[in-house]
């Protein structure tokens, strides 16, 4: 038997008094079964809906370190009047990370020729060590292409191609897109 390994992983917690936790948690990752990738993450961005998780509507001008350098800690305040806005995730700690790329280090039975090869993969909890997946959540990337290259393989270019489509199915000529030099600007252009 096979034992499950251990990864450290992003976490985003606001308490019921307003307080934003923000740490690194170490978790036990079980082996791939049928269907599913273990994945070591080599890279992952940093895309808008990930600030939103792992801060939340927290002020960031309270923000402090707090913790041991072993067990770092950020914590922040969550004024009153918004803590309504996150109620449904009051008190529960949640994986951090839409995307992310890195190397297939371990597969299901029926996987195993992917063991070795790079892939790019969604599905969230992505600001980890070892992420466990699913074949499905993940791209195999190009013979050659970095983990940075096949990092930010899905969120960006499906927004882009959202705006897009949007546009055209709405019969719109040009879309508007302010911050050009972005990420998501430079492929909309």
């Amino acid at each position: 038997d096979i034992m499950p390994r251990n990864s450290l992983e992003l976490r985003s917690t606001i308490t019921t008094d307003g307080t934003l936790r923000i740490n690194l948690e170490r978790v036990s990752v079980a082996e791939p079964g049928q269907g599913e990738l273990l994945v070591r993450v080599e890279a992952a961005p940093i895309n808008p809906s990930d600030l939103g998780l792992l801060f939340g509507p927290a002020d960031m001008e309270t923000l402090r370190a707090e913790g041991t350098g072993e067990a770092p800690v950020l914590t922040a305040k969550v004024p009153p009047h918004l803590l309504p806005a996150v109620s449904a995730r009051l008190d529960q700690s949640m994986a951090v990370g839409n995307e992310a790329s890195g190397t297939v280090i371990a597969a299901g039975p029926d996987l195993q020729d992917l063991v070795g090869k790079r892939v790019a993969m969604i599905g969230g909890a992505m600001y980890a060590e070892l992420r466990l997946i699913r074949r499905d959540a993940c791209i195999v990337l190009p013979e050659g292409a970095t983990a940075v290259e096949g990092a930010a393989l899905f969120v960006n270019p499906l927004t882009g191609l959202g705006f897009v489509e949007t546009m055209r199915a709405e019969g719109h000529k040009a879309i508007i897109h302010v911050p050009a030099a972005s990420n998501l600007g430079q492929m909309l252009v």
